[in-house]
């Protein structure tokens, strides 16, 4: 029995259609949610830098002179306070972080179940795969292209945010600081070309009307 294959019977699709369009929808749901992280996490980060570089206090303990023992002491207190404050926010950006990984691991699943669909077709029907596209115009290897390069894009994001994660309390340069920020809020792995990509996706399956 041949699998419904009509893009115009939206509720009717089944088997293979039914899994590319539901992973489509998957794609942008996922993707919306990394970016409300992304903007969580930036705001993190940006505090993280700036208790990390008022961490340092105009005049250090071991300077101040005799007598003025409560002033020292009253520095002392800054300092704790303000290493205390930038633990917490150090653990929830990697709550942040933590949370972008399940994104990815739920991007990584649908990459595979797609090549499972492509290599299951490619043995029902051979190399060339089927006669008809399942919605307009895209093989499903194409899904397979697209879902894997937006996969990749997100991984090397990941990994770039990591980076910031562990580097991000312990720079002292005003000038990296900056470098990290501006990184983690405009992503340079996840590229305009990726939104195109997404767009495509949606488009083909009829989440986007033509």
């Amino acid at each position: 029995m041949s699998e419904s294959t009509t893009p115009g019977k939206k509720g009717n699709l089944t088997g293979s259609a039914r899994k590319l369009k539901d992973d489509a929808a998957d794609w942008h749901n996922l993707i919306l949610k990394w970016e409300r992280l992304n903007d969580e996490g930036s705001t993190i980060a940006t505090k993280i830098v700036n208790l990390g570089l008022s961490k340092k206090p105009d005049v250090e303990p071991d300077v101040v002179m005799e007598g003025d023992s409560l002033a020292a002491g009253d520095i002392s207190e800054t300092l704790k306070r303000s290493n205390q404050e930038l633990e917490e926010e150090c653990v929830k950006l990697q709550d942040v972080v933590d949370k972008m990984a399940n994104i990815l691991s739920k991007m990584e699943k649908m990459v595979h179940a797609e090549r499972g669909i492509s290599e299951l077709e490619a043995f029902q029907c051979g190399e060339k795969g089927r006669a008809a596209p399942l919605f307009h115009t895209w093989s499903t290897q194409q899904f397979v292209e697209v879902s894997s390069k937006l996969y990749e894009s997100y991984k090397q994001e990941l990994a770039l945010k990591k980076t910031i994660l562990q580097e991000l309390a312990h720079t002292a340069n005003a000038d990296l600081s900056m470098v990290y920020l501006s990184s983690w809020l405009y992503q340079p792995y996840i590229e305009d070309s990726g939104k195109l990509l997404l767009e495509s996706l949606l488009l083909e399956t009829g989440h986007r009307p033509l």
